[in-house]
């Protein structure tokens, strides 16, 4: 009989974050000293604390109408992770802040894998904080996102953690037309990072859905790994789909390597009732054997 993969959870946060409860498909959160609400469609539950407790929130996202804040809420503040600092802001467009502490498993191993003058795709790298740690850590960073913005919010945190002196390259593009241009050009990484969104629209106009392409952007990212891979993560997040799905994905690209899969849940666990985790994204994570 067929031995079934084991299903990981990984613990995330950072201690400048908490999630103080989550229910009735909302959580409150601490980023830093700021205590706010946000809509979470996995946190099906019933709160742990009191209503008095919530209505302490300093800032309440709604889905219909955005953010509302309590006065002297700031619009954005510095975190710290380790040497780190990340620039958490409110902004109108967007219930996110630019981190998300439930990756810290993800940084773990980034920081376990690095080697000195390694290289490291992060495709669709947001704000930059896997990039950042792994900067920090000795690898020689390529970080792509389609959106200006983020890249340039990125390139603030770099600024803010004093690493301005890193090898970090700054692409904004689609991470499919950068990947294949890559191929091209003949390059190659020993670790690539992966957390596509569900859907999405590059700088060109470029339709990326995730359901549909990633299959085939994997591909790609197989074509630009050097012979000796050290990492290879895939993080996705509110689709449907299952850590064994990715788990499959990665299987597959990465047999020819050997080293060591596994798949499981990103969750974060609660201040108010420490045996509840609270489910946020789903990964596959390959590594190389020591």
């Amino acid at each position: 009989m067929t031995e079934a993969p084991a299903i990981q959870v990984a613990l995330g946060g950072i201690p400048a974050y908490e999630l103080l409860d989550s229910g009735n498909r909302r959580k409150l959160e601490r980023f830093g000293s700021v205590t706010l609400i946000r809509g979470e469609p996995k946190a099906w539950w019933q709160p742990a604390l009191s209503k008095r407790d919530w209505n302490r929130a300093r800032a309440v996202h709604h889905e219909d109408t955005g953010w509302q804040l309590q006065p002297g809420c700031p619009r954005s503040w510095d975190l710290n992770e380790g040497n780190l600092t990340f620039r958490a802001r409110i902004s109108d467009t967007s219930k996110h802040l630019g981190l998300f502490p439930e990756q810290a498993p993800h940084w773990q191993a980034i920081r376990k894998m690095a080697t000195p003058g390694a290289r490291l795709l992060n495709l669709f790298g947001y704000t930059g904080a896997a990039t950042l740690v792994a900067a920090e850590a000795g690898w020689q960073p390529t970080h792509v996102d389609a959106s200006k913005p983020a890249v340039a919010w990125a390139r603030q945190n770099q600024s803010a953690s004093n690493l301005d002196q890193k090898p970090i390259r700054w692409i904004v593009e689609d991470a499919m037309k950068y990947v294949r241009r890559e191929i091209k050009r003949g390059s190659r990484y020993d670790g690539i990072l992966l957390d596509p969104p569900a859907f999405g629209r590059g700088p060109d106009g470029n339709i990326w859905k995730v359901e549909r392409q990633l299959s085939e952007l994997l591909d790609l990212c197989r074509q630009v790994l050097t012979p000796r891979p050290r990492l290879l993560i895939l993080t996705t997040y509110n689709i449907e789909a299952s850590s064994l799905m990715l788990h499959n994905l990665l299987g597959d690209v990465m047999k020819p390597y050997g080293g060591h899969l596994e798949a499981g849940e990103l969750a974060l666990s609660h201040f108010a009732k420490p045996d509840r985790l609270l489910p946020l994204s789903i990964y596959a994570r390959w590594t190389v054997k020591p």
